[in-house]
């Protein structure tokens, strides 16, 4: 066997193939290098899915003709600079791009054109690069006063198998229209515009940076309902800040393509936001539904690895567990302040169904002041609960007769009476085919599946009560061993305290196995070796047993199910505004334990919109 040294355009064109994947992949090192140069406008236009052409513009700090030859030679850099012991420190990474690798890996499979004026000089130069052949720095023409454009032809040319590996032109362009919002998602503050074959595809202006304009550079990405049911996350633990905005629970996918996760501005997929989003909502969305979030997490350099893969599309965290854990108790910390609101796109929904093509804005305000509120809760506790019998027939609900609990005069005027149509649910007005309670509110209509609703409150209490006494367990007449991998057996028992606080107990019993003791007691009869599989398979996945979580969840969902107010049942009018009490109360009660919604309120602006009365 003979060891060859491969020349350096081959070794240029292999190192190329773990960069430049497509031509997405392109745009996303360009784009990167236009921000790494403090760029606040980026243009973008490609043709013919981006293997044709590539054009990126930007209006950043240029490059001066002697850097042109330098950009474009493999592990040349300028962000990356050297100590006073000319060591290059990796562990502080401050910009998007470091390794060197992008211009040149480009170059080398494509017909590449760099044309620039670095800031406050006069004149401009461009270079060219064909196949790894590196042509001669010239003047050139560049319309801004400073910044680069550089232009990609041909891209793979100069490797025509990696061609045949290619998706559609289509498929290439929607790939690079993706990259370009994930880039603006992270980088609210610069504008960024997208031309596909010539037509106008994105325009995304610049936004202020802060809360507020990232939230409006969302909205013009995910869509407008996304502002209207994105709930604000900001938490912080050990110098690591958690920010962005997650959707409510009723406002729902079926993929899980819109979560997005960003590191000190860098777009990233990592399945760790997977298993926190699926730890978060399992409360709140069946396995098939999936949330909108978009979540910026922001830590010291050192405590993160950029530089994982070429693409950079992958990091590492130095402690996965505890930024999992804030992700997740930012989360619930966010849907629980939600209180019982509900995504406005289920009103919307529900008044197309009454005019086919209309689709209203319904506001933005929800009742989450109303959250745990006094007066919400004197409420619930005063009106009688939903263990009497129904009443055969109902009597008019007049607000007059109204009796508010304790603290409800708490008003100066004592004489003043409190409304119930000032509830953020209002008062019960009617019942429709024994399941739909009908509530006027001061300014619509709410109508509440009253099933559904109940549901989440006997689900919400069970919570509370199993939290509390912690999670019973059963003893196996007979001990099962359940064989595993040896490293998914030392994970398992690494959690072996994790897991009996949820009534599994588990002990070490040789290498590649477990031995269980007892289950939870909720379970009953189960697959014991199944569940200690799914557990392992969820902890070499997520970190996280969410696998036993989901299934005592199950039960319960389960339980509450079957223990609360049927379809089908009358409601007298006091039982039915204890519902309504106790749905503001209670968090969560926006949605049932499958994630559909209790409530549509209906705003009387939209009515009235119906019978074209505005």
């Amino acid at each position: 066997m003979t060891i060859r040294r491969l020349p350096p355009e081959t070794v240029n064109r292999i190192a190329a193939g773990e960069v430049v994947e497509r031509p997405a992949s392109a745009v996303k090192e360009l784009v990167e290098n236009a921000l790494d140069a403090g760029a606040t406008s980026v243009e973008v236009q490609a043709d013919g899915g981006g293997l044709t052409r590539i054009l990126v513009a930007d209006d950043g700090n240029g490059l001066a003709a002697d850097q042109l030859p330098l950009a474009v030679e493999r592990h040349a850099t300028s962000k990356l600079s050297p100590d006073d012991a000319g060591d290059y420190d990796l562990l502080h990474i401050h910009t998007l791009g470091f390794r060197g690798e992008a211009l040149p890996s480009i170059g080398s499979v494509a017909r590449l054109s760099i044309s620039s004026r670095a800031r406050g000089e006069t004149d401009a130069h461009s270079i060219l690069v064909e196949g790894g052949a590196m042509g001669a720095v010239s003047p050139s023409g560049f319309p801004g006063p400073h910044g680069a454009r550089v232009e990609v032809r041909d891209l793979f040319y100069a490797t025509p198998a990696r061609l045949k590996f290619m998706k559609s032109e289509r498929s290439e362009a929607m790939a690079i229209a993706e990259e370009i919002k994930r880039q603006a998602m992270a980088h609210e503050a610069v504008s960024f515009a997208l031309d596909l074959d010539g037509r106008r595809t994105l325009r995304l202006p610049a936004e202020s940076r802060g809360p507020d304009g990232r939230l409006a550079r969302l909205a013009s990405i995910m869509g407008r309902e996304f502002q209207d049911n994105a709930l604000a996350i900001d938490q912080e633990r050990d110098n690591i800040r958690l920010s962005g905005f997650a959707g409510l629970p009723t406002y729902n996918r079926g993929n899980s393509a819109h979560q997005y996760l960003f590191v000190n501005g860098r777009p990233v997929r990592d399945r760790l936001l997977q298993g926190a989003l699926r730890g978060a909502y399992a409360d709140f969305l069946a396995r098939d539904r999936h949330p909108l979030v978009a979540l910026y997490l922001e830590l010291d350099p050192s405590q993160v690895d950029v530089n994982v893969h070429p693409a950079k599309a992958e990091v590492r965290f130095r402690d996965p567990a505890m930024v999992r854990g804030l992700i997740v108790s930012g989360l619930r910390h966010v849907l629980a302040g939600a209180g019982h609101r509900a995504s406005t796109s289920v009103a919307s929904e529900a008044l197309s169904g009454f005019r086919p093509g209309y689709v209203p804005q319904p506001s933005a305000q929800g009742f989450s002041a109303w959250q745990m509120g006094g007066w919400a809760q004197a409420a619930a506790q005063a009106i009688p609960g939903l263990t009497e019998v129904s009443a055969r027939s109902e009597t008019q609900y007049e607000p007059s007769s109204y009796t508010p609990g304790p603290g409800l005069h708490e008003a100066p005027a004592a004489s003043v009476v409190f409304d119930p149509v000032d509830f953020p649910l209002g008062a019960a007005r009617a019942q429709v085919h024994e399941t739909y309670i009908v509530a006027q509110t001061r300014d619509g209509v709410v109508i509440v599946d009253q099933h559904a609703a109940h549901e989440r409150l006997v689900y919400e209490r069970m919570k509370v009560e199993m939290a509390g006494g912690g999670v019973s367990r059963q003893a196996l007449l007979l001990p099962e061993v359940v064989e595993l991998d040896p490293a998914e057996a030392e994970r398992v028992i690494a959690k072996a305290d994790e897991l009996l606080a949820l009534g599994l107990s588990v002990e070490a019993f040789g290498p590649g196995a477990v031995l269980v003791r007892e289950t939870p007691a909720l379970l009953g009869e189960t697959d014991v070796a199944g569940l200690v599989r799914d557990i392992a398979d969820d902890l070499s996945e997520n970190g996280q047993a969410l696998a036993l979580k989901e299934r005592l969840e199950e039960v319960c969902s389960t339980m509450a199910c079957h223990g609360s107010v049927r379809a089908g049942r009358r409601l007298s009018a006091p039982e039915m505004n204890a519902l309504l009490r106790q749905m503001e109360a209670t968090p969560h009660s926006g949605q049932c334990n499958h994630g559909r919604p209790t409530y549509v309120e209906l705003k009387l602006a939209d009515i009235e919109r119906l019978f074209g009365r505005r």
